[in-house]
């Protein structure tokens, strides 16, 4: 899958991301679709990179992984602000 973050930068996620950080953003960008705050998605974050992969253990944010995360939480401020 290729990621297309704000900037304009592209991420594939085979190659650019391992097997547990492919799982995590897959599983943010699904919680991101259906929360209401961005505290929620936060916890959110930090519950699925604290518990891994099925449960594997905590994963490491590299950079990469961090800029997906901080665009959606970007994409999630807009959002909302827009509801207000």
């Amino acid at each position: 899958m290729i990621i297309t973050l704000s900037t304009g930068r592209e991420i594939d996620t085979e190659t650019d991301l391992s097997a547990e950080e492919r799982h995590i953003v897959q599983k943010l960008y699904a919680w991101a679709s259906v929360i209401d705050s961005i505290e929620t998605f936060r916890d959110k974050r930090t519950q699925a990179v604290e518990a891994g992969w099925n449960d594997s253990g905590p994963v490491v944010e590299r950079n990469v992984m961090r800029e997906i995360l901080k665009d959606i939480e970007k994409e999630l401020s807009a959002k909302f602000k827009q509801k207000t």
